[in-house]
């Protein structure tokens, strides 16, 4: 609770809703190795992702709706994409495809899933207002604010980490605050449930660097 308390205080700076913090959680979920604020208990659903060469892989959306405001984050699992992807070469070897055709695309998938779940994001906004690399506890990623058909704006953030994919997203009406304290919230739980922030800059699918916690 202390992150989210240090989170609140600094947008008191900027937003002048004194109860702008009131009823946010810590929220921790040890299957998907994320922690989050959300401004209430998410619910969760599983889904199914496909990515840019056509897999299907397991997804589950964490979400609440707060009023007009939307927060979720989608927690896609490219652990299971090198399986997928053999069976996938298995079974057009077996229809008879030859070469490009039963390529194994693992390597695409992992290594431009941040930039392909981006320009989805992007296509189903009315204007991108900024676009820019980030990282959450030095994990890399990107953040992307949106302005919506509805005039609503959205502020977004996708992270890989260990081969899961992070799809943060916060919409406000257009007259209320930015969905500051959810999209800095985030952050990467290790096996045993701790926190981690890396020394250096985490990429996924290199070594990793040393943590700092």
């Amino acid at each position: 609770m202390r992150l989210i308390a240090l989170i609140a205080a600094a947008l008191s700076l900027f937003i002048s809703t004194p109860a702008f913090a009131q009823g946010w959680i810590e929220y921790n979920n040890q299957e998907d190795f994320f922690s989050i604020a959300f401004p209430g208990q998410p619910t969760v659903r599983n889904a199914t992702y496909t990515t840019e060469s056509s897999i299907n892989l397991p997804a589950r959306v964490h979400s609440h709706q707060n009023g007009p405001s939307r927060y979720s984050v989608t927690v896609v699992d490219y652990t299971v994409a090198e399986k997928l992807h053999a069976e996938a070469v298995k079974k057009c070897k077996s229809a008879g495809g030859e070469g490009d055709l039963c390529n194994d695309r693992t390597a695409g998938d992992l290594r431009g899933a941040i930039m392909y779940a981006t320009a989805n994001l992007i296509k189903k906004s009315a204007k991108v207002t900024h676009l820019g690399l980030s990282n959450a506890d030095r994990v890399e990623g990107h953040e992307v604010y949106l302005t919506n058909t509805d005039g609503s704006r959205t502020i977004a953030g996708i992270y890989m980490h260990e081969n899961r994919l992070y799809i943060l997203e916060g919409t406000v009406p257009e007259s209320a605050p930015p969905p500051a304290l959810f999209y800095q919230s985030i952050g990467f739980l290790d096996k045993d449930g701790k926190r981690i922030r890396y020394h250096s800059i985490y990429t996924n699918g290199l070594p990793a660097p040393p943590r700092d916690r």
